[in-house]
């Protein structure tokens, strides 16, 4: 970290070049130093990219997360997206950067320190970026990752669900939005001494440093029954659990039914009467649903621990969800997030 003299250092104090020759330390060297960076495969595997744009009082703030926590779950938003698509490993990113001129320096050392981070953690590295001034703090980031050549081995994507098909959760859901409750102070003593202090603490982890579900992918190809060829409908559920199975569905051109009792929500986090709704659309808990043929389905629950069926494909009208108990729709206010409404 920079001493005191450089944490008050402002953007505009450096400059463009020599904001982006720190910015160099958190990449190999030379990659700064062109226009684009060259990347090079010699196993032929195909590379899958996504671009994500993280904007300041949308998906982030300083009231919920120090920098450090915005690189780490900027870095997160988007390999969870190459984890969607089936990727097995990690290229790298790049970062662009906008930001006020006003911007501490300490603020975005910070954020590359969380980025280099989950880097670390996860594989890839900073393959460059740009940036720019402007009046909001903005951070646009493109992850670069590899899919598996093996045979029988493939991308996952939406519209490969197939009606029968079991959906699978990897993990929990809404402690995420659990974790913004708790960091904007929205809960009430009551409601907060109805949580133990280990779920409080997971659920802001969840919110700050969430985990992209590259181990699930693994999961997913070490469990195939040999037999099944690659089928995989699926996608992240990083706008909410029902708009993750919404998408699946309406791209599989087939309906979808949840099972009230199997919604993957925590005990402690079922008892506060939002407990359900921010499992079903709280949004950023960033891990996958996956439609699967059943016996793949179940070798995956054994496979991966904290997985868990939550319902299933069907013949019905593209894109809605019900309940499987009563057959009723799920309230449009459980689509989950959306820009621009």
């Amino acid at each position: 970290m920079a001493g005191a003299a450089g944490s008050a250092q402002t953007l505009a104090d450096l400059g463009e070049w020599e904001l982006l020759r720190r910015l160099s330390r958190f990449a190999p060297p030379g990659q700064f130093a062109d226009d684009a960076a060259l990347l090079s495969d010699q196993a032929g595997r195909p590379l899958v990219l996504n671009t994500d744009v993280l904007v300041e009082h949308v998906h982030f703030s300083d009231a919920t997360m120090p920098p450090q926590a915005v690189g780490w779950r900027a870095a997160a938003a988007n390999l969870s997206d190459l984890a969607a698509m089936g990727c097995s490993a990690v290229a790298g990113i790049t970062v662009g950067l906008v930001a006020p001129g006003h911007t501490p320096w300490a603020w975005v050392e910070g954020v590359y320190e969380g980025l280099a981070e989950a880097l670390q953690e996860h594989g890839g590295l900073l393959l460059g970026g740009d940036c720019s001034s402007g009046q909001q703090r903005m951070l646009a980031i493109t992850a670069l990752g590899y899919l598996e050549p093996a045979p029988g081995s493939g991308a996952i994507r939406r519209g490969d669900g197939r009606p029968g098909d079991w959906l699978i959760s990897t993990g929990p859901h809404g402690l995420s939005r659990l974790g913004l409750a708790l960091l904007l102070g929205e809960l009430h003593s009551d409601q907060r001494s109805q949580l133990s202090t280990a779920l409080q603490q997971r659920a802001i982890a969840a919110h700050q440093r969430p985990q992209p579900r590259l181990d699930a992918v693994a999961a997913l190809r070490r469990s195939r029954p040999v037999p099944l060829p690659w089928r995989v409908g699926g996608t992240d559920s990083s706008d909410g659990l029902v708009a993750a199975v919404a998408a699946i569905a309406a791209a599989s051109d087939c309906g979808a039914v949840l099972q009230r009792a199997a919604l993957p929500l925590d005990p402690e986090l079922a008892r506060l009467e939002a407990g359900e709704h921010w499992c079903l659309s709280g949004g950023e808990d960033f891990e996958l649903i996956l439609a699967l043929e059943a016996p793949w389905a179940e070798a995956l629950l054994q496979a991966l621990p904290g997985a868990s069926p939550i319902g299933c494909l069907v013949e019905a009208q593209p894109g809605l969800v019900c309940w499987q108990d009563s057959g009723a729709p799920l309230a449009a206010v459980e689509s989950g997030f959306s820009h621009f409404r």
